[in-house]
């Protein structure tokens, strides 16, 4: 990847698009992930007003830590990048309480981690209403187009997504090329909405680089049947996952009627 021409058409892009849509700036939420990091470094060098919210629920205190380190280095070289926290656990905890209780189940911790995720859009989107900015989304492409790794309406809900056509390993070429932090260069990706240290590994069963490998093979036709081992697991794991997913990738379904029922 010619990684110094990449940079500069995402950072063009993200510019013209601000300008044409007579947009003031972008709203990001920053992490302490890759991802956040690379985003809000290609929104502050357009030198456009840049606003990083930090938005933890009871957050892992590494996480807090990569991303105010990550914030301040950005501040330090950038006069258009400006800064908030908002502390959403109080906020989370309210809507906790106020749903019906129900026992502990792995489908009541998903909806809790989606819940967090859709607090944070809404909170990003009232930051964007304020200051006529553009949210700007943080997904990579095996997220976003391959296994459908995010929350729908959550970090899935923005206006524009500048990374979204680079897979993992490219968001970290660009993250080397912009000096991102060796502490979230080096930091195992996670996605922060369980409160705890579990990775994205560990959620998907597979890791970045073989899940790009997966999305390869099946662009080129092949399926697991083609392969043994763990070779096929991940291919199995990837397909499962893009089969599941397809509601969050695809346009909302509309129901068409007639038009004989309608006259």
């Amino acid at each position: 990847m010619r990684t110094e021409k990449v940079a500069d058409h995402i950072i063009n892009w993200l510019k013209d698009y601000a300008t044409k849509a007579n947009m003031n700036g972008f709203v990001i939420g920053v992490s302490g992930g890759i991802d956040s990091a690379v985003t809000s470094t290609l929104c502050a060098k357009t030198g456009m007003p840049t606003l990083c919210l930090e938005m933890p629920i009871h957050q892992h205190k590494t996480q807090i830590s990569r991303a105010r380190k990550h914030i301040k280095e950005l501040q330090d070289n950038f006069a258009n990048v400006s800064s908030l926290e908002v502390n959403l656990t109080p906020v989370f905890e309210e809507f906790r309480k106020g749903m019906p209780q129900h026992r502990e189940t792995d489908s009541l911790d998903l909806a809790l981690a989606n819940s967090r995720a859709r607090l944070r859009m809404t909170t990003l989107y009232y930051f964007a209403g304020l200051h006529k900015y553009l949210v700007a989304g943080t997904g990579n492409k095996i997220e976003d187009f391959g296994v459908g790794f995010y929350t729908k309406y959550g970090d899935g809900g923005v206006d524009l997504s500048p990374i979204a056509d680079l897979v993992k390993s490219e968001v970290y070429d660009l993250g080397k090329y912009l000096n991102i932090i060796d502490d979230i260069m080096g930091a195992p990706p996670t996605d922060g909405l369980f409160g705890d240290s579990r990775s994205d590994e560990d959620q998907l069963g597979a890791s970045y680089d073989e899940l790009e490998w997966a999305m390869k093979q099946v662009e080129q036709g092949k399926t697991a049947d083609d392969f043994e081992g763990r070779k096929k697991e991940v291919l199995t794991i990837y397909t499962r996952l893009n089969k599941a997913n397809q509601h969050k990738m695809n346009p909302i379904p509309v129901c068409e009627v007639p038009v004989h029922l309608k006259n």
